[in-house]
């Protein structure tokens, strides 16, 4: 993070990277110095309302986070940024959206937990976006000509006023990851029923934080027989949608041997929680998030590499337990290896559910092409794996097999991609 005093005094000039948090209510002139040099600019944090007409001479800028501020519009200046490919507006308060008001080469726009009712008319001209976050904000309707956005990989829909859901979202050429829990046509008022037991927070101790996501806080909790892992849901909405729902699509999951178990729930007036089992030591995350370079894509380290044969172990075990979520009505919106955990086995855990989804209130048509929007997703956490995979395994016929199963994925409609269960048939049966 750098300082207003750094900019004023010159000595950022040349910088392609700027982040100022100084409580701004007005937009810094002293900026425009950076034109020449800009490609990332992140105001987040502060109390901005609007951009001056003075932005456009930031040529060069790529990226702009303007998260956290007072925004109640989208400022129409940056239609005027041509090389700006990714604008971050999450948790403002904007209710306009008006035409033109981004780049037409715009590839990732974020503006979860706003207050926008809709999406301007000429929406589908987009045509370059990959990655949309519209999650809690009041969109009733989404315009017909976001068909045309066919570039789109990933779209969280969640917590918002949609009556319904088109085909066409469904039908989208690249899209991998999507998420659309509680809207008006499937809203989640109160938990789902099921066998496990409610349970009160006050019959746990917290030991210490484990872990923390976008939608809680885990932590090593004791009971006096046994130590759980303890997830406590914020109240707020997440990227991903409200707490509620992902807990009810956890426990409507059901149990698999490759899912987190959950032993029970915590539902108290000011508090979401639930009970699960703790995690041995020996497993570790299968892979790290997106980065801005990679967007949709998932990232690994330098170091680190998987052989053919665990990546055909994986797959097969990711396949059994994606059948049986979509058996029991549930996506899981977020395939990613960052949200899997492996030990040195090659057994995995799959879990946050932050991004799932109940299907039932989908038509049978919807359900289905869910599954082959996901069948997509799991198709690219593969492929993201075999690129681990050094260069002199890249020749055996395993390889070649989960290669092919990639590209059985990528043909168009999407409707002729295979099914999860017909994935796994095909891979428990071709390996030689």
């Amino acid at each position: 993070m750098q300082t207003l005093a750094q900019l004023r005094a010159g000595t950022l000039r040349g910088t392609t990277h700027l982040q100022l948090v100084e409580h701004l209510t007005d937009f810094p002139s002293d900026i425009f110095t950076l034109a020449d040099t800009l490609e990332v600019l992140d105001l987040s944090n502060n109390q901005l309302s609007d951009l001056p007409d003075e932005f456009a001479c930031l040529q060069k800028l790529k990226r702009v986070f303007l998260s956290f501020n007072q925004f109640t519009h989208i400022p129409k200046v940056l239609a005027k940024c041509p090389a700006l490919i990714m604008v971050a507006f999450k948790g403002n308060k904007i209710s306009a959206f008006a035409p033109n008001s981004l780049p037409q080469n715009i590839q990732w726009l974020i503006l979860t937990d706003n207050k926008l009712t809709e999406l301007p008319n000429d929406f589908g001209n987009y045509t370059q976006l990959k990655k949309l976050a519209l999650a809690g904000n009041q969109i009733k309707q989404l315009p017909s000509n976001m068909a045309n956005c066919k570039a789109l990989e990933l779209i969280r829909l969640s917590a918002n006023n949609l009556t319904k859901l088109d085909n066409w979202l469904f039908e989208l050429p690249k899209l991998a990851w999507l998420a659309f829990a509680g809207n008006q046509f499937n809203q989640s008022n109160s938990l789902t029923q099921c066998s496990l037991s409610n349970t009160s927070l006050a019959h746990y101790k917290l030991i210490k934080e484990i872990g923390r996501g976008a939608s809680g806080i885990i932590h090593l909790a004791k009971t006096q027989h046994t130590t759980v892992a303890l997830k406590l849901f914020k109240g707020a909405i997440t990227s991903d949608g409200y707490p509620l729902d992902e807990v009810n699509c956890c426990l409507q999951a059901g149990d698999h041997k490759n899912l987190i178990k959950v032993f029970a729930y915590i539902e108290q007036p000011q508090q979401l929680g639930l009970v699960m089992e703790l995690i041995d030591t020996d497993f570790k995350n299968l892979g790290l998030p997106p980065s801005l370079q990679t967007c949709t894509r998932d990232t690994f380290s330098p170091n680190c590499h998987y052989s053919v044969e665990e990546i055909y172990k994986i797959a097969l075990q990711m396949l059994d337990t994606l059948t049986h979520l979509h058996a029991n009505k549930v996506s899981h919106g977020d395939i990613y290896a960052h949200n899997t955990l492996i030990n040195k086995q090659a057994d995995i855990l799959f879990g946050d559910f932050g991004a799932a989804t109940n299907l039932q209130t989908l038509s049978e048509y919807q359900q289905k092409q869910m599954q082959l929007i996901e069948v997509f997703a799991f198709t690219r956490l593969i492929e993201d794996l075999l690129s681990t995979v050094p260069a002199h395994d890249k020749q055996g016929t395993l390889f070649t097999l989960l290669m092919d199963i990639v590209k059985t994925t990528e043909q168009q409609p999407i409707s002729n991609r295979p099914s999860f269960a017909t994935l796994l048939l095909t891979l428990q049966a071709n390996k030689s």
